[in-house]
């Protein structure tokens, strides 16, 4: 069979952009020889062959789909599918059509999702580049309608068509916004429709004031609102509990409103118990808490190794026996070495303890004296409790003038007259045990009371107490850590 040139027509355009579009053909003959390639090509004059612009779309007979690029926009072009084989190259039917303008991209805005206080995430689709290269996208936002790249705040997410997302940052907890996605090219910019969002409510912020305990049923603490999350305080207060982090459902006061700082007196409590204690701050928003913190109430006694059992009596922040230590053991359970002869006691560089006088009739009222090697164990006290510090014993001299007369037993029962400034306002009951000489002589029951700190001097010397029968002040010095001194315990 003789060969001759192919049979092609040409495919209508479509999909018609300002530098692009879409034709193609269909080969229905071959001419008998091999179809060596085909396509369309284009040219702004009529008749354009291969000489012109065109493309190659493999080879064959059958339908085809070409794609024209590089076109200039609002541009008139004329278009002819072709096929060549052996005989040579044949065209279809001449199709004109001509480019779209070039114009601002086609963009939505996505949906707004992960809202929280102060952050969101947005994005946006461009559907279309309109005609040029997308060179700048992301959202824009405002708390007014119609936000711009302008004058609001803006993400920049990229380039090109597609979608995006836009992480939105930086926002103010329950308020409204407003948002648009957006894209720049060489003819401009575009927006996407406006979606509004809230972001989440904010909450108050609110700390918590270390609470203090003030007897065996009370204490205080409180709290500081430093901001009120953009909605009115209604209540504030503590709760407290005794498990951890309570809420206004447990106990509560309630403390007015507003922010700033505020104090809460709390009442009710059990004696010697670990409670939990928050701040609260509530707005029609909700309520929000502080940090949780614990105290235990004050307990009404305390029992050593012995069995002896000694009130608890509280100055400010301090909590004291109110009778002198009157145990034979340390806390361990250990038995302090009793003491009896002045040449025994006289060569202790150990613990030991004594009665005065070695009398253990004196052992109720004023308790024991122990030399100062007994007190450096550590372990007199019932565990929880330790003999003081000078620096203790200075702060509860700073707490009241002339506190010495304010501690002494009321009365002259024990103490030698005059009484100098006793009313004992605070309940220690102190009394004048009198001490222990470092070659073991007894001295001063009735006139002077001595009580040992923990805090030594040196080597030979530490810190002590004394009260007189006849002054209303306290008395701080040096002495020697072979003599024997009463003790009163304080809370860890």
């Amino acid at each position: 069979m003789r060969a001759k040139l192919p049979r092609v027509s040409t495919s209508e355009v479509t999909g018609i952009e300002p530098v692009s579009a879409v034709s193609g053909g269909n080969v229905t003959s071959d001419g008998n020889t091999n179809l060596l390639v085909r396509g369309v090509c284009w040219s702004t004059s009529k008749s354009p062959d291969l000489g012109d612009f065109r493309t190659t779309d493999g080879y064959g007979t059958g339908e085809f789909t070409s794609i024209l690029t590089g076109l200039e926009p609002n541009t008139q072009y004329y278009v002819r599918a072709y096929a060549t084989n052996e005989i040579g190259t044949a065209y279809g039917s001449q199709v004109t059509f001509t480019t779209s303008q070039i114009s601002v991209p086609v963009i939505t805005t996505n949906s707004v999702s992960d809202i929280t206080q102060s952050s969101a995430v947005c994005g946006g689709n461009i559907a279309s580049d309109g005609g040029t290269e997308v060179t700048q996208r992301g959202v824009c936002w405002s708390t007014s309608s119609g936000p711009t790249i302008d004058y609001d705040m803006f993400t920049e997410d990229g380039n090109g068509t597609g979608s995006f997302t836009s992480n939105i940052t930086g926002l103010t907890g329950n308020r409204k916004y407003y948002v648009r996605a957006y894209a720049i090219n060489s003819e401009g910019i575009a927006y996407g429709q406006e979606l509004p969002f809230t972001t989440s409510p904010v909450l108050p912020v609110i700390s918590t004031v270390a609470p203090l305990p003030t007897s065996t049923s009370t204490a205080t603490s409180g709290g500081i609102i430093t901001n009120d999350g953009g909605s009115q305080i209604t209540e504030r207060g503590v709760c407290w509990s005794l498990t951890s982090n309570p809420t206004i459902q447990d106990s509560r006061t309630t403390d007015g409103e507003g922010t700033g700082s505020f104090t809460s007196n709390i009442t009710g409590l059990s004696e010697n118990r670990i409670y939990h204690v928050r701040a609260y701050a509530t707005t029609a928003v909700g309520t929000s808490y502080g940090t949780d913190m614990t105290f235990r109430t004050d307990p009404s006694t305390v029992t050593d190794y012995d069995g002896n059992v000694y009130n608890i009596i509280r100055i400010g922040s301090q909590l004291w026996f109110k009778e002198n230590l009157k145990t034979t053991s340390f806390a361990d359970g250990t038995p302090i070495p009793l003491v009896s002869t002045g040449a025994g006691w006289g060569g202790l560089t150990t613990p030991g303890y004594c009665w005065y006088n070695n009398n253990s009739a004196n052992k109720d009222v004023y308790g024991a004296l122990y030399n100062w090697y007994t007190v450096e164990t550590g372990s007199l006290c019932p565990s929880g409790w330790r003999v003081p510090t000078d620096d203790d014993c200075l702060d509860l001299e700073k707490y009241d003038n002339n506190i010495g007369g304010k501690l002494k037993e009321v009365g002259t029962d024990h103490w030698t007259p005059p009484n100098t400034g006793a009313s004992d306002a605070y309940g220690f009951t102190a009394l004048p045990g009198g001490y222990r000489t470092a070659g073991g002589l007894f001295g001063n029951i009735n006139d002077h009371g001595y009580w040992w700190t923990s805090s030594g001097y040196s080597g030979s010397d530490a810190w002590a107490r004394r009260l007189q029968h006849d002054s209303e002040k306290t008395f701080r010095h040096l002495t020697d850590k072979k003599i024997g001194k009463s003790i009163r315990c304080m809370r860890d």
